[in-house]
């Protein structure tokens, strides 16, 4: 009997501010999708790109890496930083040529570190996973102002360095 795909759950619908555009339609080449800063956000991030990824048939070779990149960037977003309780974070992928991007938007202005965990550490590794699987990563600062914006680039392949 053939699996049957559970439709992704719906993202919070945040009261935007007067002039945010509003978000892409589901086929639409860019696809953004507001989360709470809680720990399951990565989850939804992950969920929310299996179902973008799904409506574009050339997109596999690179969905695995793709999700574990937007899962370990939004659980940077959800765990780091010390921002006021009820921020959002803005989820964003976008398909184009064969490359994926994908972004993670925040309040919070510290830059992520890459750091060298030691063994015994349970925690630092999640950047160093993101510096494996993509083919490019960065950091800029969030259009007016607040906060910062993570990004990576994911092609089938892996990195390319």
């Amino acid at each position: 009997m053939p699996e049957t795909l559970t439709p992704p759950l719906p993202c919070p619908a945040p009261r935007p501010a007067p002039g945010t555009p509003a978000p892409a339609p589901p086929g639409a080449a860019r696809q953004e999708c507001w989360l709470p800063r809680h720990r399951k956000s990565a989850g939804a991030a992950r969920r929310r790109l299996r179902a973008y990824l799904a409506a574009r048939p050339d997109s596999g070779p690179l969905a695995d890496a793709a999700e574990q990149l937007v899962g370990e960037l939004v659980a940077n977003a959800v765990g780091h930083g010390s921002v006021p309780p009820g921020r959002l974070v803005l989820v964003a992928f976008e398909y184009t040529g064969g490359a994926l991007r994908i972004e993670v938007h925040d309040a919070c202005a510290d830059e992520p570190v890459l750091r060298t965990p030691g063994e015994a550490d349970e925690s630092g590794r999640g950047l160093r996973l993101v510096e494996a699987l993509a083919a490019e990563w960065g950091v800029r600062a969030r259009a007016g102002g607040v906060g910062k914006v993570v990004w990576c680039v994911c092609r089938p392949g892996g990195a390319v360095r």
